[in-house]
């Protein structure tokens, strides 16, 4: 299995890491020209400033009313200490913060924290405290939560799991978000909180929803097969240009169901990497997709391991 790594950029912009305090640049980046990160790392940082003070530094040495995108790191023991604390902290800047943007809650790697052991919350009151916003993601899902939500323009949204709670995936299926064009949901697995099944999508599939999207991402998941069927009959198919079922255990049988199911040609772009097809049903989708201009991408491998006893159990790209 993979593994996230840091961010090195977001919403266009190159990723700058906002410095230790006996570490200021002299020249430090234009406030709107980089997407901040700051983090804190209770095991290796010695400077005694704790994320609170470090967030409170930020603001006050950079001109926080030109910060276009943030990016929120490890803010301690995130295995312990939820995110709470930093949606507390993004509320409270909302005025300091006039021109923010982007967000990213739990920019975290492995040896920092596993992606099923990083505590998250409940993202919308981010949503709530800046109308202007157009990205939000979040990486973790212990204590993720999304309940439905207004939003007149937030664009992308994205959750990167290693198990997406079901009444997460409820939540944004029933959310009211007019200008979403870029949905993305990693479903993991059930043994690290991955409760989140097919008919959780049923608003966002069945079309309507979000009449701006363009690009859904429906990934990472041990029913992708499933995911895989309800897809090629569903009406929001019509109105994108690129579909992601990437990263899951996707084998022939959902390929099958998407060259059953309605038409794919309008699509620019179809992501099936990390799959578990035969090298006949690799052949079919080429010589079904390609002409028309789709572009394919299906070409790593999902890892597998045969038991004793014949069992074959398969793996997502991303759990743990």
């Amino acid at each position: 299995m993979t593994y996230p790594a840091h961010l090195t950029e977001l919403h266009g912009l190159p990723v700058y890491d906002f410095p230790l305090p006996d570490e200021e640049d002299p020249r430090p980046p234009e406030a709107d020209s980089v997407a901040w990160r700051i983090s804190y790392d209770p095991y290796s940082d010695e400077s005694g400033e704790m994320f609170e003070g470090r967030f409170e530094r930020f603001l006050t040495t950079v001109d926080a009313s030109r910060v276009r995108a943030l990016i929120i790191g490890q803010w301690g023991e995130t295995y312990d200490d939820n995110a709470g604390m930093i949606v507390d902290l993004l509320v409270a800047a909302k005025d300091r913060l006039a021109s923010l943007e982007a967000v990213f809650i739990g920019d975290l790697e492995a040896e920092e924290a596993e992606i099923s052991w990083i505590e998250q919350a409940d993202v919308t009151p981010v949503l709530d405290a800046y109308p202007g916003l157009r990205e939000l993601s979040a990486r973790g899902n212990a204590s993720l939560r999304f309940p439905a939500t207004k939003h007149q323009n937030l664009r992308r949204l994205r959750f990167e799991t290693g198990g997406l709670p079901g009444e997460v995936a409820r939540g944004v299926a029933e959310s009211d978000l007019p200008a979403l064009e870029h949905l993305e949901m990693w479903f993991g697995v059930e043994e690290y909180g991955g409760t989140a099944a097919v008919g959780d999508l049923a608003p966002l599939l069945s079309g309507g929803r979000f009449p701006a999207l363009r690009h859904l991402g429906l990934q990472n998941s041990e029913i992708q097969d499933e995911i895989a069927a309800a897809v090629a009959s569903a009406p929001v198919v019509a109105q994108l240009t690129s579909l992601d079922l990437s990263m899951g255990v996707l084998t022939d049988e959902g390929a099958a169901a998407l060259l059953d199911g309605q038409p794919l040609t309008h699509l620019e772009r179809l992501d099936l990497d990390h799959n578990y097809f035969s090298e006949p049903m690799e052949r079919r989708l080429r010589e079904a997709l390609e002409p028309s201009g789709v572009a394919l991408t299906m070409s790593e491998k999902g890892h597998e391991r045969q038991w004793e006893d014949g069992d074959v159990q398969r793996y997502t790209a991303v759990a743990e």
